[in-house]
């Protein structure tokens, strides 16, 4: 028998001061099976990164079409496709065939090193990627955070991420591993 998704719910508020958006966000995150809460809570920091009325989760590891969030226009294009994780490069390279943006953020520490060291050289040339790795402190510290019903607020100031409950914030430095050469970049 298949294991099913996890409901998480969290009420996120946002005030990115860096792009003049405050809203206040109602979401459903789905965690399957196999996904660890760091990897959840990197998601949910990807989403308050990006967040737009247009930007939704994907099916994520459930599906290979589909990425962990993404945003579509009116007419159904996808404008922005976000990946978490180490992700096959193959898979960003279909992506940046589909999306006119693809981000992807990456976390593990040396894991995430060893990962751009091997695909580095051959995504480099996709000028609608860009590439951010959130540090391993950081995302083992928002990992933490997952509850199964969380009031979280994010604050962006001056390129400074700070997540956080009632109970403990994590500031989160982003590091830039590329920036996309066409269009919007991380952190706009």
């Amino acid at each position: 028998m298949a294991l099913k998704a996890t409901i998480f719910k969290a009420e996120l508020q946002i005030a990115d001061m860096d792009r003049n958006y405050y809203q206040d966000h109602a979401l459903t995150i789905a965690r399957h099976p196999s996904e660890t809460d760091e990897r959840m809570m990197v998601r949910l920091l990807a989403f308050a990164l990006n967040a737009g009325d247009a930007l939704n989760f994907g099916k994520g590891l459930s599906t290979d079409d589909e990425p962990d969030l993404w945003q579509k226009d009116l007419t159904g294009a996808i404008e922005l496709w976000i990946d978490v994780g180490l992700p096959d490069e193959k898979r960003i390279r279909r992506a940046c065939g589909r999306a006119q943006q693809v981000l992807v953020y990456i976390y593990g520490g040396h894991g995430a090193a060893i990962w751009w060291d091997q695909n580095g050289d051959r995504l480099e040339r996709n000028r609608s990627l860009a590439v951010v790795s959130v540090p391993v402190a950081a995302s083992q510290a928002l990992a933490k955070l997952a509850k199964r019903t969380m009031q979280l607020n994010c604050t962006i100031q001056d390129g400074q991420v700070w997540l956080g409950d009632a109970e403990d914030r994590v500031q989160v430095d982003l590091t830039p591993v590329k920036a996309a050469s066409g269009g919007m970049n991380a952190r706009n």
